[in-house]
């Protein structure tokens, strides 16, 4: 396919319309996911997807199931804008006089764009990831209250302590406070270990089911054809690299539920996982993930083929006018 030159600008607002869009849709699904995956053996509070959800807007209500969609409302649009813009950078330099590019330059090209997107990716999970599992740490410290109550005689129950979540601006000036910019980059290695390998197996499987449904070489494919080619690439590499994303949400967990193992690095959280919790448990969430990233690239893909950032810096001249 003899790729149409997009500009810099463009492609930057078709990546952050894209991701927009797509956080809102499936922001939900993917609070479930952290939580899932943030359970260990012991207290455990969530059966399910749907367990987790209806659970949270009982104890939470309709928009506790968007706690934390703020931080990724505000940083996907430079992490998704990043990572589209740097794909098709590496495309075009890897390309020899545009001629079709191999595997090998695909999967780096992917490579180089997930290398690329850790700058805003790691303190934007960094961030959710706590304000997505306050709430079920909260719900298990009132049931563990609850019973240590009903184990005790009545007159001893205590009045229940007034509960409150930090801000992602308290947790962000903490974490500035007492470790510096470190402190919002904990767990770069193990987003790196789930990007780049996710960008190598994405990319290279888009672009090649997409191409499968142009008539003309010359011509984009449908956008339903773009949709379903990132929704399937994305799931394949969702569920591809969900070992690397179960350690990484561990990682930069800073609070834990009761009787929860802490870790201190990846190799140590691999071995901890594997041996209390057994090999299923790199996979809690699996299908959370691609229920996440399935429409979140699906969606995505379309907005940034379909080209909606040309159309409005088309117009912005004849508005001027």
């Amino acid at each position: 396919m003899a790729d149409k030159q997009i500009s810099l600008p463009a492609k930057l607002i078709n990546g952050g319309i894209a991701g927009l869009i797509g956080v809102t849709c499936v922001f939900p699904i993917d609070l479930a996911k952290t939580r899932l995956q943030n359970q260990q053996n012991g207290q455990r509070m969530y059966s399910s997807l749907s367990d987790c959800l209806i659970k949270t807007i009982r104890s939470e209500g309709y928009f506790g199931m968007y706690r934390g969609a703020a931080v990724n409302l505000t940083l996907v649009t430079p992490e998704k804008a990043i990572k589209l813009a740097a794909n098709d950078f590496f495309r075009h330099h890897l390309s020899k006089d545009g001629k079709k590019l191999t595997l090998l330059r695909e999967m780096l090209a992917g490579c180089g764009a997930g290398t690329c997107q850790v700058i805003v990716t790691t303190p934007m999970e960094m961030l959710k990831i706590q304000l997505q599992d306050a709430g079920r740490i909260a719900a298990q410290k009132k049931l563990m209250a609850a019973q240590a109550q009903l184990s005790s005689s009545p007159a001893a129950a205590a009045e229940p302590a007034v509960e409150t979540r930090p801000t992602a601006t308290q947790i962000t000036r903490e974490l500035l406070r007492s470790k510096g910019i470190a402190g919002l980059y904990k767990g770069l290695g193990a987003t790196l270990l789930r990007d780049v390998p996710f960008s190598i197996v994405y990319f290279p499987l888009f672009a090649n089911l997409n191409k499968l449904g142009q008539k003309d070489p010359n011509v984009k494919a449908p956008f339903y054809v773009s949709f379903l080619s990132g929704c399937v690439a994305g799931s394949t590499a969702a569920v591809a690299v969900n070992p690397c994303d179960v350690i990484k949400t561990r990682l930069q967990s800073l609070q834990r539920g009761v009787n929860e193992d802490t870790y201190s690095g990846i190799l140590d959280c691999t071995k901890k996982i594997w041996q209390r919790e057994g090999p299923t448990a790199f996979f809690k969430g699996a299908y959370c993930r691609a229920l996440v990233i399935a429409p979140l690239f699906g969606i995505a893909q379309v907005v940034y083929f379909v080209g909606i950032a040309e159309f409005l810096l088309d117009m912005l001249p004849k508005h001027r006018a």
